[in-house]
């Protein structure tokens, strides 16, 4: 079947439509010639703590050296990194990479039960933890799934600065619980090894996986999409050949609020903007609203991503419009839907256009991105990247004409190598002639633009990621007095919000402040439910299947 790239015709003056694959032999081949390049620039900055290009090429090539010779970590293998956006982050994700190994992301919201269900599925015995982590990994390293443990603080790399916060964080909020590990490894001794510039590493191929990036996929199902080097290159190629125009070699500011175990964040802040040697201002608690715009305030940032509800939240506070935005030439937003009444807030008060990226971690993210500099919200997902096709499907995977729905798939050379250890998930979702069927409901309009209609699936998407009812239903009846559960996704004041419908046993009561509790126990802050509503009997289907729509109705 023959594709009509109608986009093509709106693609911007001056853009490509294939990328040049042709600068760099893996990411860590981008990693040592842009170090080199940019030198005493700053890559990245946390609580106004600097970090050079070179002081993060010096401090990862030791961790990839103690890797390797101190852990004797053959290549291939898989080292976790658990932690929230502070300098630390890229000094792992660089040197894991250089030591020919994989980065697994992992969420540090994570409560015990999903952390051994990644540990288990990726079968990493390697991690790199904040301590305020560490009591949760005790059961994996009594039953020896991890052997390596290398823990750090918030304020390790902060100097004088770093010793009064951890003593904030660790006397005063009293944030790191303790644990009963003995053997573990100090971060500082991993990444202060002078020998290891004379280190010989081994060589990485555009073939050889560089992260398994977890991801439910559009099941729920636990799932790693393994993208490799040339998956990641490619997307970073893309973005830049997208962006660079708007963007200045070695003179931006880029303000990363996403966390970097989210592949929005990995792509965009950690690898493109890197790339193009800019200072990556890391934010490690975007939720403190105020510390957050207490940070912006101190530079003149020209690039900011996001999610609809953390501009939201910006834009609700007065203090947000006294910052300074005389450079700002590039918002994105992505992760979730952005709202015509928040995007057209935010131009109003920043005076730039909230740009909107579709992608997933499958797709390394980013596969489509509004034309920059246009001057208004287009409503759409944006045109297709360069060397990216995006078609709308039929079930039985036939081309669907232009304003007709269907689902959303994509092809490019940024689309996962595959699911971890899952071939059967991965035949799937990916076509034998390559397309990655999204799960995403949508149209492309006569020019070209795709637009998303609906999710496939009843996955709930909060502040950009994914919750699934079925685990939300799982974990609820797992209490005693809990007989049955549905879940499902409502609009609360604008934004999309877990709703959990409870059936008890009979003669049992309980409270919605218990059900909370009892979630709390084993979700990630973002999947608790925050509206509850007891009913005689979840409604289902004539096999047992819960009927969200339902649900939805009621």
């Amino acid at each position: 079947m023959n594709l009509n790239k109608i986009w093509l015709k709106n693609y911007p003056k001056g853009i490509s439509p294939e990328i040049k694959f042709d600068e760099f032999l893996s990411l860590n081949d981008m990693f040592e010639k842009t170090c080199d390049k940019f030198n005493d620039k700053i890559a990245f900055t946390n609580f106004g703590v600097e970090m050079s290009f070179k002081e993060l090429k010096i401090k990862s090539t030791s961790l990839a050296f103690f890797l390797r010779n101190k852990l004797k970590l053959e290549k291939g293998s898989r080292v976790s990194i658990m932690m929230p956006n502070i300098l630390q982050y890229p000094i792992c994700t660089f040197g894991i990479l250089k030591a020919g190994l994989i980065v697994e992301n992992i969420n540090p919201l994570y409560t015990k039960r999903e952390l051994e269900l990644q540990i288990q599925d990726s079968k990493t015995d390697t991690i790199i933890i904040l301590e305020n982590f560490v009591h949760l990994i005790e059961e994996s390293v009594k039953n020896n799934s991890i052997k390596n443990i290398i823990i750090t603080s918030v304020g390790e790399l902060l100097g004088i600065k770093g010793v009064m916060i951890n003593f904030m964080i660790r006397k005063i909020k009293k944030a790191v619980p303790s644990f009963n590990i003995n053997n573990y490894y100090n971060f500082s001794d991993a990444i202060n090894i002078k020998e290891s510039k004379d280190y010989d590493f081994p060589d990485s191929n555009l073939d050889d996986i560089a992260f398994l990036q977890y991801t439910g996929g559009t099941s729920g199902q636990i799932k790693a999409a393994m993208l490799t080097h040339k998956n990641i290159l490619s997307n970073v190629f893309q973005v830049k050949e997208w962006l660079g125009s708007h963007l200045k070699f070695g003179e931006d500011i880029a303000i990363c609020a996403l966390p970097l175990y989210h592949i929005f964040a990995v792509t965009c802040n950690s690898l493109t903007f890197f790339y193009f040697g800019a200072n990556n201002i890391l934010i490690s608690n975007p939720k403190d609203i105020k510390s957050f715009i207490k940070e912006l305030k101190k530079h003149k940032f020209t690039f900011i991503s996001g999610v609809n509800t953390l501009f939201n939240k910006l834009l609700n506070d007065k203090n947000f419009k006294k910052c300074d935005f005389s450079k700002l030439r590039i918002t994105l937003g992505g992760g979730m839907t952005v709202q015509k009444k928040v995007a057209e807030h935010w131009q109003s008060v920043t005076g730039c256009v909230l740009s909107v990226g579709y992608g997933l971690s499958e797709t390394s993210p980013a596969a489509s991105i509004d034309p920059i500099g246009v001057n208004y919200f287009s409503d759409t997902l944006g045109l297709p990247l360069p060397s990216t096709e995006i078609s709308i499907q039929d079930e039985n995977g036939n081309f669907l004409e232009p304003n007709k729905p269907g689902e959303i798939c994509i092809r490019g050379p940024q689309v996962m190598k595959g699911y971890w250890n899952n071939e059967k998930e991965t035949k799937k979702v990916i076509s034998a002639d390559g397309w990655f069927k999204t799960g995403d409901i949508g149209i492309i309009n006569d020019e070209g633009y795709p637009k998303l209609i609906d999710r496939k699936k009843d996955m709930i998407i909060i502040s950009g990621f994914n919750v699934y009812p079925n685990e939300i239903e799982e974990v609820a009846m797992m209490h005693e007095k809990i007989f049955e559960a549905g879940c499902i996704g409502t609009i609360n004041n604008g934004n999309e919000t877990v709703k959990l419908f409870v059936s008890t046993f009979p003669d049992e009561q309980i409270s919605k402040e218990e059900v909370i509790l009892h979630c709390k126990k084993y979700l990630t802050g973002y999947k608790i439910p925050k509206i509850i509503e007891f009913i005689d009997e979840i409604p289902k289907s004539n096999v047992g299947k819960i009927l969200r729509r339902k649900l939805k109705d009621e």
